[in-house]
């Protein structure tokens, strides 16, 4: 049997979590029928390989950020560009709004920094590929040709 302990002594069986996901039952529902809470649910749905994987957002942030500039303009429209390159669909109007932020920055020859006591800064970009041309050329490589989009982030160029 594939089960998971979830809490103290709630059991999960996968087949059974799989076959009631598959049916439409919502997180909420599942957790109710298993005894667990909606945390434990999604626990077990990672275990079962029923959660899209985790987006790792560390190529186009890589700054421990503070609490209060995770939500920034800046940090958004990175992770969204990141969300992109690794083949995630966003909202069009999250997708315009970071490909315009971005499209500007590489058009004027800017790129950004971090500092924790200060946020994000915008500063010259460095010779050859900037932090935010790559991020954004990842991104419309992906909008281009998605079916590739997996392939590219294992074995990026350059």
């Amino acid at each position: 049997m594939n089960e998971v302990h979830v809490g103290r002594k709630a059991l999960i069986d996968h087949d059974e979590l799989r076959r009631l996901a598959r049916e439409g039952l919502s997180n909420v529902e599942l957790a109710a029928r298993f005894g667990v809470s909606e945390s434990g649910i999604l626990q077990a749905k990672r275990a079962a390989g029923l959660s899209k994987p985790m987006l790792d957002h560390s190529r186009a942030i890589p700054w421990k950020l503070d609490r209060s500039h995770s939500q920034s303009g800046p940090a958004t429209n990175l992770r969204n560009l990141s969300s992109v390159a690794q083949g995630r669909a966003i909202p069009a109007e999250k997708l315009n709004t970071a490909l315009r932020w971005a499209g500007r920055l590489v058009n004027d020859g800017l790129d950004v920094a971090y500092e924790p006591g200060r946020g994000f800064l915008e500063v010259p970009a460095p010779p050859g590929r900037s932090l935010i041309e790559t991020v954004l050329t990842e991104a419309r490589r992906t909008l281009e040709h998605p079916a590739e989009a997996h392939r590219t982030l294992e074995h990026p160029e350059g």
